[in-house]
């Protein structure tokens, strides 16, 4: 997937990069896979805002993604890959023999026309779903699972990959994209490949108007403020911080204070913590 530059024929233009959608099929969500979604703009069921900068954007609705396949050993062909507004990487629309159809996270080289199948006895090809006792050591995986029948929960954002290191002791050992090694049942289930849109990492936003397209409202530093709106506040020019370590505005430490709970029942599962950036 390439990236799309523009000639810089206004300031916002100057320097902004879009990915390029030209693989993708020219065609309307399938409308039985559509759910209404409803933007909460940060603020949780009493109306408190508790994520702040959220807001605004472009309506959207959400699209259906089938993270559990569990339609085994029955082929289906992909019938279009189209353009998700909820998350960074494609989707792919596939359809069963039964006539059913689904949404799936689209792999890497994942094209119109393929058939993707779940089940112990599937290829080690990109978009097929198999358990970690039937994946070879080594092979590149994503839309892993970290409880058997849970469904997928981890690496499923663009170009995002994992790796089956090991298995040993009913457990597979998989490196994720942090640097985590981590133990998972070999019960549990993985999608072959990578995940597409590799390249989303290189999009320039390019202008202030296209983040609030996405629904981020404008961010402003704690050392602009004022010392009655935030603990980093006043001073004369641009001040330090003024104290041992950086706060919230409501003065809980951040950057790089620790908010992991002591007893987290996957920590018996972690081999290898992520790398630090």
């Amino acid at each position: 997937m390439a990236i799309k530059k523009y000639k810089p024929t206004t300031p916002g233009r100057r320097g902004m990069t879009v990915t390029d959608y030209s693989v993708l099929s020219k065609v309307e969500p399938e409308r039985s896979l559509l759910e209404p979604m409803k933007h909460k703009s940060g603020r949780n069921n009493t109306g408190r805002i508790t994520v702040r900068h959220h807001g605004g954007g472009n309506r959207t609705k959400y699209r259906v993604i089938d993270f559990k396949r569990k339609k085994i050993d029955m082929p289906a062909e992909v019938k279009t890959l189209e353009y998700d507004p909820n998350r960074s990487a494609f989707i792919a629309l596939i359809q069963y023999e039964d006539g059913t159809k689904s949404y799936i996270i689209a792999p890497h080289g994942l094209a119109v026309g393929d058939v993707v199948v779940s089940g112990v006895h599937a290829d080690i090809k990109p978009g097929n779903c198999l358990p970690f006792a039937n994946i070879p050591v080594g092979t590149i995986i994503h839309n892993v699972e970290l409880y058997p029948g849970k469904g997928a929960q981890l690496v499923r954002s663009a170009g995002n990959q994992a790796q089956l290191m090991a298995k040993e002791n009913g457990y597979a050992l998989v490196r994720l994209p942090s640097g985590e090694m981590r133990n998972i049942p070999l019960n549990c289930v993985a999608t072959i490949g990578q995940v597409s849109n590799i390249d989303h990492e290189n999009v320039n936003i390019g202008k202030a108007g296209r983040k609030r397209h996405l629904g981020w409202r404008p961010t402003v530093r704690g050392s602009v403020m004022n010392p009655c709106d935030h603990p980093h506040g006043g001073g004369e020019g641009k001040s330090p911080v003024g104290r041992p370590s950086p706060v919230t505005p409501w003065g809980k430490p951040t950057m790089g204070y620790k908010t992991r709970k002591k007893h987290n029942r996957s920590d018996k599962f972690i081999v290898k913590r992520a790398e630090k950036r």
